[in-house]
């Protein structure tokens, strides 16, 4: 049940853990129990989460995990990367300028790859260096929202991180409140790399028209503690029935640390833990 726009906590036997195939939960193939619930419900807990850390997010790690289809629906390597992030979060009117640090681990061929951004360092633009034997003293600084930023990337750094995927979740939402063709489940007892979450899927009966934020099933995993959002999947139309829906995006928070007290250091391109020449 939902109280309060906050999911409640069940205790039940067993866990269902987080799909590692790109697959959807099958939430029919399991025992455990499962609430429907509505678009309005999904919406208060989003709002609620938001107003949460509004409060409890200054900053934050992880490993970051995203996979996401290209515009012809081909669907890219796996992605991970280590990351930092400085929340807007971090000051009373939530508009501090946001900073991010990140070191891509796989695929083979990003591997070691750094960048850097900050809203208010650097004259607003994204550092990235790369590695390997004939770009290792390679750095370049570019508009985080021009064309090689955008490079291969549905969306640009400033919208990476726990804050803005539930605000786009939230604007989302609020399409999706009243629509009669769409129904929600949501499972309890669930598991994102070894950490407790609630699993909410939202369906579709048919398209909604919108080519770019359409799906047939979304699927969101919040950390009923932390309020913190740890995955977000969503997947489009198949081309036949008896076919599985194909994953579109990805996204994926592991071994996340909160309020861990990052520095300015975090941030320098001169940190003589990261590379940049």
């Amino acid at each position: 049940m939902i109280v309060g726009g906050y999911l409640a906590v069940r205790l039940q036997r067993g866990t269902s853990v987080a799909s590692t195939t790109g697959a959807p939960t099958d939430l029919s193939a399991t025992s455990m129990t499962t609430d429907q619930a509505t678009m309005s419900d999904v919406l208060d807990t989003a709002i609620a989460a938001r107003q949460h850390i509004s409060s409890s997010l200054n900053d934050y790690t992880a490993t970051f995990v995203k996979q996401e289809a290209d515009s012809n629906g081909v669907l890219g390597e796996e992605t991970v990367i280590e990351m930092k992030i400085q929340t807007r979060l971090r000051n009373e009117t939530d508009d501090a300028p946001m900073r991010v640090y990140l070191k891509f681990v796989k695929p083979e061929a990003n591997q070691g790859r750094e960048v850097l951004w900050g809203e208010d360092l650097y004259d607003g633009k994204m550092g990235v260096h790369e590695v390997g034997f004939l770009v290792g003293l390679k750095s370049a600084w570019i508009d985080p929202n021009g064309m090689l930023a955008m490079q291969g990337q549905r969306y640009p750094i400033s919208e990476i991180g726990l804050t803005k995927l539930v605000e786009k979740l939230i604007e989302r939402g609020e399409v999706d409140r009243t629509n009669p063709d769409v129904r929600v489940k949501i499972l309890y007892e669930h598991e994102i790399d070894g950490t407790p979450a609630h699993l909410i899927q939202v369906h579709r009966a048919k398209p909604s028209g919108d080519k770019e934020e359409d799906f047939s099933l979304a699927e969101i995993s919040i950390d009923p503690v932390r309020q913190v959002i740890l995955q977000y999947r969503s997947f489009g139309w198949p081309a036949n029935e008896s076919d599985p829906p194909p994953l579109q995006e990805s996204y994926t928070y592991k071994n996340l640390k909160t309020n861990v007290g990052l520095t300015e250091a975090d941030f320098d391109y001169k940190n003589p833990a990261y590379t940049f020449p």
